[in-house]
């Protein structure tokens, strides 16, 4: 088990993997012209926003080796130094997993030059030179000096643990894979460090033992439960598929022996909001204390999803999935490890927390804490005791009509912080065949009507921007407002906040701090969903997604069969981009298949 020194408690950080140091991630902010490190510190900031306190990555030991595992002294090795030393700023521990065993081509060609560009999997663990080449790096990485943070990474309290290999590929004999991590951990703990060293046993399922046999702290799992890169978003509810972390050697002394930790996570695939708190939960239940979703998406190039088309995690454009994040990570937390669940559907409710597949909703609601990932019926617990408030769509707190995250924070008696993002629109399917020249997800910038309900800010509150440009000043009317993305100081009337600037420390962040994307330039935008059958007879509910339009214009939603009549149908606007229609019973009988089209 890992405990704290200070205190004893047990260790249950949960976070995210992230990318840019290295590979398509690197290469690609070169080609957008964004400079690496205020990427960094811009993702790390919505990072902290979310509430992540865990950071994951399979260093990429090709770009920052030579064939012979010496440590290069790059642009990588400096960006990665820059990345930790602004995870620490925000509070976030990491784990550092050294030796990734692959190149950094995908989706591109490889161009790494260190030793696994030389190496196979296979031939890492059984070839002389791949094993010395191994023990000299790390060797090297450990005692390498970060020059942002003045320490070595084996001194870095902050860096909690080492994974010591991503992914390996074993076959039998199990002695020589034993081996092998013997001498690995050896390594690591010649150069004097003392940290727990964990190995990844999920990879090789058929010589598991090989590893519970080895000289290690802990073990690694990961959690890819409906598979990879299916091409397209997947439609239904696979809450059943994440209702139990199984471990068939669970109860095996080697294994309760030690530390656990998943080192990769993700929903892949998928982009209902509800998977993260249902695996967090199944997480905890399975002794984990350690958790990092793979991967989070940088902001520079999330509106087209290049990193890996299979996952798509991003605050600003895809709000919803990041907060049902934020979520897990307070599952995770509050939830005790080992602590047993009911199967599903029974544990939709649990503990603080609900997750509605119907409604497309995580849920977490305390007396201090209220956060959903879209419109939500459920009354907060105790209004006058919320100190935090996250959501997309509206609540009984907050009614908001744009389709981003916002954030309310209380400062104190009387003084919030308000915090809202941009509009993100989906516009295709943001898991097709990725390009860094097709968008997936429109942000717009737009003004949106506000209204919020809490007693101690009252109906008549002041609202006054702190981020840089943000010049807005107002002054609510019955509780109601109209805000654009930005951070704002709310007060109550008569309430000073001359103590409060852009400046002032907040939970590992500054009050005037907001990063938000630019609006994206691509005029109006459809999007349906069309329906793959349709009962005859029954009148019909289409919505589709739709952007760019003025305020006087009027849609349509034209109903044409291949023979027969013709109708053009009026279409509503419920809410922000999107519109609906029904088409009636008696335009849809049976025969030839309805044409249907939409005219703005």
């Amino acid at each position: 088990m890992l405990r704290w020194q200070k205190g004893k408690q047990e260790v249950a950080l949960f976070g995210v993997n992230y990318t840019t140091p290295f590979a398509h991630a690197y290469r690609a902010h070169q080609r957008l012209g964004v400079p690496h490190e205020k990427a960094i510190a811009q993702d790390v900031y919505h990072l902290s926003r979310l509430g992540v306190d865990a950071f994951r990555v399979h260093v990429w030991d090709v770009e920052i080796t030579d064939t012979v595992g010496n440590l290069q002294d790059n642009e990588h090795l400096r960006l990665l130094d820059f990345l930790v030393n602004q995870l620490k700023q925000r509070g976030i521990k990491i784990i550092l997993t050294p030796i990734a065993y692959w190149n950094n081509g995908y989706p591109e060609k490889d161009t790494g030059t260190g030793f696994s560009s030389i190496y196979s999997k296979t031939q890492a663990y059984t070839n002389p030179r791949a094993i010395a080449a191994q023990e000299r790096y790390l060797t090297q990485f450990l005692n390498h000096r970060n020059p942002y943070t003045k320490q070595l990474n084996r001194e870095d309290p902050d860096i909690i643990a080492l994974e010591v290999c991503n992914e390996p590929k074993y076959n039998k004999p199990e002695a020589q894979i034993t081996s092998f991590a013997n001498r690995m951990a050896q390594a690591i703990r010649a150069t004097g460090c003392r940290k727990p060293v964990f190995y990844n046993v999920s990879e090789n399922p058929d010589v598991y033992e090989a590893v519970l046999n080895a000289k290690v702290d802990g073990l690694t799992y990961q959690w890819y439960p409906q598979g990879l890169v299916s091409g397209h978003a997947l439609r239904g509810n696979f809450l059943p598929y994440v209702d139990q972390y199984p471990i068939p050697y669970r109860q095996d002394p080697r294994f309760t022996s030690r530390a656990k930790m998943v080192y990769e996570f993700e929903s892949a695939d998928i982009i209902q909001p509800v998977m993260y708190p249902f695996m967090a939960r199944s997480f905890r239940e399975a002794g984990f204390q350690w958790a990092t979703q793979f991967a989070y998406d940088p902001l520079a190039m999330a509106d087209a999803n290049t990193e890996y088309q299979t996952h798509y995690l991003n605050l600003a454009y895809t709000p919803a999935k990041a907060l049902s994040l934020l979520i897990a990570g307070k599952v995770f937390r509050n939830v005790k490890r080992g602590q047993q669940f009911g199967r599903y559907p029974q544990d939709s409710v649990f503990s603080d927390f609900r997750v509605s597949y119907r409604q497309g909703l995580s849920e977490m609601n305390t007396p201090e804490e209220f956060y959903y990932t879209t419109s939500t019926a459920t009354a907060p617990k105790q209004v006058a005791r919320l100190r935090h408030l996250a959501g997309v769509g509206s609540s009984a707190v907050v009614r908001y009509g744009g389709t981003g995250a916002y954030f309310l924070d209380r400062l104190a008696s009387g003084v919030w912080r308000l915090e809202v993002m941009p509009d993100a629109v989906p516009i295709r399917d943001p898991f097709e065949k990725a390009s860094l020249s097709k968008p997936v997800t429109q942000i717009l910038w737009n003004e949106q009507p506000l209204r919020i309900s809490l007693a101690e800010l009252g109906q008549n509150f002041s609202l006054k921007g702190l981020n840089e440009g943000n010049t807005a000043q107002g002054q609510a009317r019955e509780g109601s407002l109209s805000v654009r993305p930005g951070v704002y100081l709310l007060a109550a009337a008569g309430k000073s906040t001359a103590t409060f600037t852009t400046q002032t420390t907040f939970n590992h962040i500054k009050l005037g701090e907001f990063v938000a994307p630019a609006p994206t330039d691509l005029g109006p935008q459809a999007l349906h969903a069309a329906p793959a059958q349709v009962a005859a007879s029954q009148p019909l509910r289409l919505t589709a997604t739709l952007t760019g339009l003025a305020p006087a214009d009027s849609v349509f939603l034209v109903a044409q069969h291949y023979y027969g009549r013709t109708r053009t149908l009026p279409m509503t606007s419920p809410r922000y981009a999107t519109v609906e229609a029904t088409v009636p019973a008696d335009l849809l009988y049976a025969g030839q298949p309805a044409l249907l089209d939409s005219a703005a």
